[in-house]
């Protein structure tokens, strides 16, 4: 059996500058997650201040928000599966190591999903 030829060291960089960027994404996602949750008390808070009507129940920012983090959580989580996958199989010596395009399509249907039911949910509040 052949031993697997060296790998260019760019290769693999470049896979690691990849993961950074999905590491950017997850962490982005995770924060404006945070930033949604409290969104809605912080609209709560306002209402109480200005002694108006506080909302009360289950708001919808804080459901939207939590959602967001862990869709965060779920980036990080494959980003980090993929790129060992895909340096582990270059290491090998494997042929066809190349991720497919399915990842990225996934978290863009997401958040364009995501943010037309953020759209439908700010015209619905007064």
């Amino acid at each position: 059996m052949p031993s697997p030829s060296p790998v260019d060291p760019r290769v693999i960089l470049a896979a690691e500058r990849t993961l950074l960027a999905w590491v950017r994404t997850g962490l982005a996602l995770m924060g404006f997650g945070f930033v949604v949750a409290r969104f809605g008390l912080f609209l709560r808070e306002l209402a109480a201040a200005r002694a108006g009507p506080v909302p009360d129940g289950p708001v919808g920012s804080m459901w939207l928000g939590v959602g967001l983090v862990l869709f965060g959580v779920f980036v990080l989580g494959l980003a980090g599966w993929r790129h060992w996958r895909y340096t582990s199989t270059l290491l090998r010596g494997g042929d066809n190591a190349a991720p497919g395009q399915g990842f990225g399509l996934l978290v863009a249907t997401v958040l364009a999903a995501g943010g037309l039911g953020l759209a439908a949910y700010l015209l619905g509040t007064p």
